[in-house]
């Protein structure tokens, strides 16, 4: 098929999509009265609100907001006539493309439901309040969007096949296949079982011994007590709080464009992370700390306790937001920081973009202009623009008082080394002049002294015209060494004796938090159109107004009284975190889900506003959310719950009756194969060759800049433990779709490109995986004698048990066996023919070129030629760690 059938292909196939679209919805949106409310409102906030309602200035003095208003019109007449599409000035506008300006126009299928209220009457769903507030408001309808309605615990529907309910996630997910005449597949076998929870878990397979003694455990409980010793490994927090660094947008640098300074302490909110997963510390406790950590701890922040610091290092989780203020002064960038840093707090716990709303009221979502501001107001206090401090700034020492004494007392025994070190030197150097000037003639000697001697802001011309004629005389500590190498030498002593002591001083670490200054409480304004140099009307803090009920914003207090802050990021948390909110708790399960399942019940985790997919399952969300509240929070709890699911323990099997019905598996009909993340594929790589180092916490394993161009790593440690920078992403992550920070990561991409398959065969890093992974096939077999069958057969199945927890099959074994048996003589014959070129080319070369040859054989150790065998295990293995079992779980 060419290039261009295909394309035809894909326009007919979308041309028929929408065309069934059309056949589907309009023929139901014609069996109801079209309203303004549901049907034309949502349409004009889109395109026209924001000039003709939304703002103070009403362009042409046509206010849009109303029915009543349209019929009035602006300053060219009446907007709109109804009954008479033909007649209404604004439907002509827009159905000739006037009206919106720009490129961005209605579409046709809204121009068709614009014309058809028009012409049906312009009816409105209730009689049109008397007054209107400024600005867009929100309206009955918005309030009944889903992700806005109260969580409430649905009851568990009752299904036929009670046999496969094993939760009451299982119920709601039953309940609905059912309906399509569909059920669960067939239970996974428990090898697959095994692995996937392994993998999902800890991002690291099981070792074949495990596999083996879980196989052959038949307790009732065998899968509940896997479940709960790998929810209790220390590599548990490891995998799941590389989730939630994404949304938190974790980087050890700053982002600035003169070289992306690095981050040196942000590692610690990293560790913070994993430790708080792996203590299963509530949830709602996790969200307080990472958004007013500090405002849980009393300052002054000195001598504190490690529950203390733990506190403050989760504030890291709103210093994320790069920040390129070390090298940037100007307010754009400040103001910067402040939006990204709500857009990090807004898409990882309510999942929503407020960002819109920065500028003019959000377009889709209801989220007015005033409520971006109001929830800035939340956070200005220790993001105040106007009193801006840098990143170095807002650091915390964790310097003791002990240590403070410590330091001190070093300094000031360095200091008494440094000035006897001064008298010392300046004898030494009178000395050495005295010497000097016996060159010089006598008339001028006591001269150079005295002018030498006068301080150099109090010699006279002469006297400095008389150094200058004779620059020998102008004798320093630095130029020592030539006049008198002894002396030289004993002053290096104290320098010596000086680090020496330094390096006795207690390490001053630091914590990278996000703290309010006592007594700086700044106002917050609405900026007219998101610009910070239009400062409007002062607007108080505060949540959304539509995450609470109809009359019921939450306000938050300025200035809390009790507290040496203001509280208002504290009182904010605990307003997000008290059971009632809709939409945390719904968007933390349906991550979790996501990364269980390879799709959310809310297909975009970062949006459940109305851009973003509705619940495929909206009771078993809503249950699951409040299930885990009633439950403390306890993410652990919620894991053992969904694994211990049916859905869960399902086949990976494709059916024709499930992928007739369900072909997306948005049903759940069948556990759905999984592409690993990039760290799992790069941990895994490391693991099979038995390289992978598992030490845990601490700063960030270096990266480098390879000859290639390519970011790269020599560390062996887990890919957590890799420094994030934000313009040097490793090269390897990157290509499998580990996020590049530019704010933060919401859902990852799972893409299958070439340019993997390529970095399979090519990368470095998977040739060193390869290479370690044959030698230590080698190491583990026990035949003395290479080469021979049986040792070929006693690689192939170690090979498979590292590389798949599994033993070979008999066609497996055959088929490696044959591939090692065919390379061999292939690359026995390559290694003789490069060693003849190598032999024929040394007896060309001089003496001189053989001893160079051999230097540069010494600094290159390690990287000659593989032995043949060696190299056949090597492609062996290669062709393993790039095959789809080795990359995917299912």
């Amino acid at each position: 098929m060419t290039r261009s059938q295909t394309r035809v292909e894909t326009l007919l196939a979308r041309f028929f999509f929408l065309a069934a679209a059309v056949i589907v919805v309009l023929p139901a949106a014609a069996a109801e009265p079209l309203t303004f409310e549901h049907n034309i409102r949502p349409i004009l906030k889109v395109h026209c609100f924001d000039c003709h309602g939304a703002n103070e200035d009403v362009e042409g003095g046509l206010d849009l907001r109303l029915r009543r208003f349209m019929v009035h019109g602006g300053d060219t007449g009446a907007a709109i006539v109804p009954g008479s599409p033909e007649e209404s000035y604004l439907y002509r506008r827009v159905r000739d493309g006037e009206m919106p300006p720009g490129d961005v126009k209605m579409s046709p299928e809204e121009v068709a439901v614009l014309q058809r209220w028009i012409a049906s009457g312009a009816n409105t769903a209730r009689d049109e309040p008397e007054t209107l507030a400024r600005g867009v408001g929100i309206t009955p309808e918005e309030r009944e969007f889903w992700s806005f309605q109260p969580i409430r615990r649905p009851a568990l529907p009752k299904v036929s096949e009670a046999g496969r309910v094993r939760t009451p996630i299982d119920a709601f997910l039953l309940d609905e296949l059912q309906r399509r005449q569909l059920s669960f597949s067939p239970d996974a076998d428990k090898r697959a079982l095994i692995r996937r929870a392994y993998l999902d878990l800890l991002g690291l397979p099981p070792t074949y011994e495990a596999v083996e003694a879980f196989l052959t455990n038949d307790a009732p409980d065998a899968w509940e007590r896997l479940v709960d010793e790998l929810l209790e490994s220390p590599h548990y927090g490891e995998r799941w709080a590389r989730h939630w660094l994404d949304v938190a947008g974790y980087a050890d640098s700053e982002g600035d464009a003169e070289g992306d300074r690095v981050r040196a302490f942000a590692y610690k909110y990293r560790d913070y992370v994993i430790r708080s997963l792996n203590g299963d510390k509530p949830f709602d406790q996790f969200i307080q700390e990472q958004l007013a950590g500090d405002e849980l701890v009393q300052p002054p922040y000195r001598d504190l306790p490690p529950e203390a610091v733990e506190k403050l290092v989760a504030t890291g989780f709103l210093r994320m937001a790069a920040d390129p203020t070390v090298a940037s002064g100007e307010d754009t960038a400040k103001n910067q920081v402040i939006a990204d840093t709500i857009k990090v707090v807004s898409t990882s716990l309510l999942g929503l973009s407020v960002g819109c709303a920065q500028c003019h009221d959000h377009r889709y979502d209801p989220i007015p202009h005033t409520d971006y501001y109001r929830l800035r107001a939340v956070f200005e206090p220790a993001l105040n623009w106007k009193s801006w401090r840098n990143p170095n700034a807002r650091r915390i020492s964790l310097y003791t008082e002990e240590d403070r004494a410590k330091a001190a007392a070093i300094e000031a025994e360095i200091s008494e080394i440094i000035n006897e070190r001064a008298t010392k030197e300046q004898e030494f150097v009178l000395t050495a002049l005295d010497e000097e000037v016996k060159n010089f003639p006598e008339e001028v000697r006591e001269s150079i002294k005295i002018a030498y001697k006068t301080p150099s802001q109090k010699r006279t011309k002469k006297q400095q015209a008389l150094l200058d004629a004779y620059p020998s005389a102008k004798i320093t500590g630095g130029v020592l060494y030539q006049y008198n190498s002894k002396a030289s030498d004993e002053i290096k002593k104290y320098t010596a004796k000086m680090e020496t002591l330094r390096k006795k001083k207690p390490f001053e670490d630091f914590l990278r938090v996000l703290t309010e200054v006592q007594g700086q409480v700044p106002q917050t304004h609405r900026f007219h159109r998101g610009d910070h140099q239009q400062p409007k009307e002062v607007v108080a803090p505060g949540g959304l107004t539509i995450a609470a009920p109809e009359g019921k914003r939450y306000d938050i207090v300025a200035n809390d009284a009790s507290l040496p802050s203001t509280g208002r990021r504290l009182a904010y948390a605990r307003w997000l975190t008290n059971g009632r909110h809709p939409l945390v708790a719904r968007v933390i399960v349906n991550r979790v889900w996501l990364h269980h399942f390879g799709q959310g019940l809310v297909a975009t985790p970062g949006d459940f506003g109305k851009l973003g997919a509705e619940p495929t399952h909206p009771a078993l969300l809503d249950w699951l959310a409040d299930e885990f509240m009633s439950s403390g929070w306890s993410l652990k709890r919620l894991h053992k719950l969904i694994l211990s699911s049916t859905v869960y323990r399902q086949s990976s099997t494709r059916q024709t009756e499930g992928d007739a019905v369900d072909p997306s598996n948005q049903l759940y009909w069948r556990k759905s194969v999984v592409r690993l993340d990039a760290e799992v594929v790069r941990d895994r790589m490391l693991a099979a060759s038995g390289e992978l180092e598992r030490s845990m916490f601490g700063a960030p394993a270096p990266i480098s800049v390879h000859a290639t161009g390519q970011i790269v790593t020599a560390s062996a440690r887990r890919s957590i433990y890799l420094q994030a920078r934000r313009t040097q992403p490793v090269a390897m992550l990157k290509e499998f779709d580990a996020p590049v920070m530019q704010t933060n990561c919401d859902q990852r991409p799972s893409s299958t490109v070439a340019s993997q398959a390529l970095l399979l065969m090519n990368s470095d890093f998977i040739l060193q995986r390869a290479v370690a992974f044959a030698r230590r096939l080698r190491a583990e077999t026990l035949s003395t004698t290479t080469g021979n069958p049986e040792q070929l057969a006693e690689q192939a199945k170690r090979a498979w048990r590292l590389a798949y927890a599994r033993s070979a099959s008999a066609d497996e074994e055959r088929t490696a066996r044959e591939f090692l048996a065919t390379q061999l003589p292939l690359l026995k014959e390559r290694d003789a023919a490069r060693r003849e070129r190598e032999k024929e080319a040394a007896a060309k070369k001089s003496d001189d070129e053989k001893k160079n040859e051999d230097k540069k054989k010494d600094k290159k150790k390690g990287e000659e030629p593989l032995d043949p065998e060696l190299q056949a295990l090597t492609n062996l293995c290669q062709a393993l760690l790039s095959s789809n079992e080795f990359l995917y779980v299912d």
